[in-house]
């Protein structure tokens, strides 16, 4: 079984930034799919961004261009750098490993 733990969420006015971690308890190298999902109150979750082993990131169209994805194989870790943030990116932020494991979420909120 594969331990994911997020950090970095909280609270921050629209423009702010933050900086979401994703750490697992083996190394990431080994996956070929790593991503970020979110879930707003009363929706269902989507995926956010997406990072293959390849290099290639693919976002959702509402993040392009203010969200970027990237990870750390040595310190086993996985980052999403959000910039830019509005209010409808309020939501429980999610690290997915493999298509298979997932953490417990950080919340992340906007305020207007």
């Amino acid at each position: 079984q594969i331990h994911v733990e997020e950090s970095g969420g909280g609270l921050v006015q629209a423009g702010g930034s933050l900086r979401l971690s994703c750490k697992t308890s083996i190394g990431m190298s080994r996956f070929n799919a790593l991503a970020w999902y979110r879930q707003a109150p009363g929706k269902q979750r989507e995926m956010v961004a997406r990072l293959s082993t390849g290099g290639t990131s693919t976002y959702a169209d509402s993040v392009k261009g203010r969200f970027t994805i990237s990870r750390d194989n040595a310190a086993k870790r996985l980052y999403l750098q959000m910039n830019s943030l509005k209010p409808d990116d309020t939501a429980v932020y999610y690290c997915n490993v493999a298509n298979s494991y997932w953490g417990q979420g950080t919340q992340v909120t906007v305020s207007s």
